[in-house]
């Protein structure tokens, strides 16, 4: 994973998504879980850092030169630190593959969301560039796909990523964090996990779960 000097990324990375999830219902927050059919290619490392969105949509016959162009002016314009994160409004052709993977993680882009599909996945796996995706063909976007709009509010399932809110992933899924708040939910995802070592540390030397739980008020 690119390493990253954005401390809200660097302390998600020491969260994870049940804990996440628990601060932002408690906090009466709602559609923050992504689909859990988008599933991550590295299963067993996490998707961290603020989206940079995209949102595009089919265009068949178009100008296979003029989808590469267009296809390229994206990759260059992924801030450093960020998460590709795409609504193609596709469920076709493939919307990473194995240069479009490479050029994003030189550029220190720390990783793809995308509700459709992506290709190349032995070379991603070899890249070590966690992809998340709803599936795998080998179609591309030549002639046939063109982004609309960078940077700007995106739907994937019952969620809105607005640019800038950050992504956590893991095993179970992932979540999305506004950018106004992330701050203050990392902050109690990490008093709710020091509260979750107490209970751990409290049953393992036998005190019944029950007690632990009004003990400590967490479970």
């Amino acid at each position: 994973m690119t390493s990253t000097t954005d401390p809200i990324t660097r302390r998600l990375e020491s969260c994870y998504t049940g804990v996440l999830h628990d601060v932002m219902r408690d906090a009466g927050m709602q559609d923050f879980v992504l689909p859990g059919e988008i599933r991550p290619i590295l299963p067993a490392q996490q998707l961290c850092g603020p989206a940079f969105t995209i949102s595009g949509q089919p265009a068949p016959g178009a100008d296979p030169h003029e989808t590469l162009l267009a296809w390229t002016g994206l990759l260059s314009q992924a801030p450093t630190g960020s998460l590709w994160v795409c609504q193609p409004n596709d469920r076709r052709i493939a919307h990473m593959g194995e240069l479009s993977a490479e050029t994003l993680q030189f550029r220190g882009v720390r990783g793809a969301l995308i509700d459709g599909f992506s290709r190349d996945i032995g070379f991603l796996l070899d890249l070590g560039f966690q992809t998340w995706c709803r599936g795998f063909t080998p179609r591309d976007i030549v002639g046939a796909w063109l982004p609309n709009a960078t940077d700007v509010p995106v739907v994937i399932g019952e969620v809105t990523i607005n640019p800038g809110d950050y992504l956590c992933g893991d095993r179970d899924g992932c979540v999305v964090i506004p950018h106004e708040k992330a701050a203050d939910i990392v902050t109690q995802a990490e008093a709710a996990i020091a509260k979750e070592d107490l209970v751990r540390t409290a049953i393992l030397q036998g005190i019944d779960p029950q007690e632990a739980y009004k003990r400590h008020g967490k479970f």
